[in-house]
């Protein structure tokens, strides 16, 4: 019997970040195919996959990008296939942006960024991938662009006192999107901190906090382990 095939598309400067999500999701018994999007790599068809994941980017989704483009039709085709997506951080905002319309993302003021305890929703009690997170999920948060939090179409799980969406599903479909970073470890999280120190110095951080303040975050890690499973269950 073969493995759930996941589509994997890397949206950023390289393939895979820090966290090797990727190789993660190998771990968990199943075949990962990587397309670099942000280079212009794409599958020729979505037939065969059981489930897509949309990673970060240095890039919003409101931008006028050959490869933005692309992959809001390539989302509307897996909505439309009935694939589980799952988006994190700029994935998150490119799915509501295809989903929802591509006024649903937008540049914040000021910078999110800092481990925090979210507030999970009601709805989140009985979501697919959500279940396991409890009252509040603790985790690292980042980013300038920010999804909205009022559209008909989107179910919130979890939110912040600052961004009224963090984690989110479309409809009662197999589509979630998650702002934060569930998937850096606290081993690779001061890491990342150094190498991004400018960047996020310059949205605000105190690098030293943010590495005394690192942290596993198992709970929202779940949420990852949880989309495999429905990814298996499509299989």
């Amino acid at each position: 019997m073969s493995k759930p095939y996941l589509l994997y598309l890397g949206n950023g400067r390289k393939m895979e970040s820090l966290a090797n999500l990727g190789e993660r999701f190998e771990s968990w018994d199943v075949t990962v195919d990587r397309h670099w999007a942000y280079n212009g790599e794409f599958p020729d068809s979505l037939d065969g996959y059981d489930g897509i994941f949309l990673s970060g980017s240095p890039h919003g989704a409101y931008e006028d990008i050959p490869f933005i483009h692309r992959e809001h039709d390539l989302i509307a085709e897996a909505s439309a296939k009935d694939i589980p997506m799952l988006g994190v951080c700029f994935g998150s905002q490119i799915l509501a942006s295809a989903l929802c319309g591509r006024d649903q993302v937008f540049r914040r003021d000021t910078c999110e960024i800092a481990y925090k305890d979210l507030p999970v929703t009601e709805a989140a009690h009985d979501d697919a991938i959500a279940a396991d997170l409890g009252d509040s999920v603790h985790m690292f948060v980042w980013h300038n662009d920010e999804v909205r939090g009022d559209h008909p179409d989107m179910v919130i799980l979890a939110y912040s006192d600052i961004c009224p969406n963090h984690v989110w599903r479309y409809r009662d479909t197999r589509a979630w999107g998650i702002q934060g970073h569930p998937e850096i470890t606290k081993a690779q999280a001061p890491i990342w901190f150094e190498e991004n120190r400018a960047r996020m110095e310059a949205d605000g951080a105190d690098i030293d906090d943010l590495k005394a303040s690192a942290h596993e975050a198992e709970d929202a890690k779940t949420m990852l382990t949880r989309f495999i499973d429905v990814v298996k269950g499509n299989a």
